[in-house]
């Protein structure tokens, strides 16, 4: 079962992505800011990571440079209110899969997990 962990600063952003991913059959874990999100992916090996840029405390992009540290497979798709062609650089650069803008496109967000889960099962099988 493909594992994801989804980062949002919002309540609702978070419980609307995992129920939408959780009725595909992913394994959800969820986090509120960067330290927690962190910890959920050495502790869970998640597949995918959908990621908000602007958050309090740590921001997405050095979320995004330490997760490299723990897992440089991982696959990261940012998530985020921000239109800003220099953010979206920065993160594509740090090695993001994705950038995705709010409010989210549901489709083209769900054809981006799944391309980067099937890019996946050539060098590590989904269990």
């Amino acid at each position: 079962m493909p594992r994801m962990v989804i980062v949002d600063d919002e309540p609702e952003v978070l419980e609307e992505l995992a129920e939408v991913f959780g009725e595909y059959g992913y394994e959800i874990e969820t986090a509120r800011e960067g330290e927690e999100a962190l910890r959920k992916v050495k502790e869970k090996r998640p597949h995918v990571m959908l990621l908000d840029i602007r958050m309090p405390g740590m921001d997405g992009l050095e979320v995004l440079r330490r997760v490299r540290e723990v897992d440089p497979s991982l696959g990261v798709i940012m998530v985020t209110a921000v239109i800003e062609e220099g953010l979206a650089k920065e993160a594509m650069r740090l090695g993001a899969f994705d950038y995705i803008t709010k409010p989210i496109d549901l489709d083209y967000l769900r054809t981006s997990v799944v391309i980067k889960i099937i890019n996946m099962l050539g060098s590590d099988p989904i269990e």
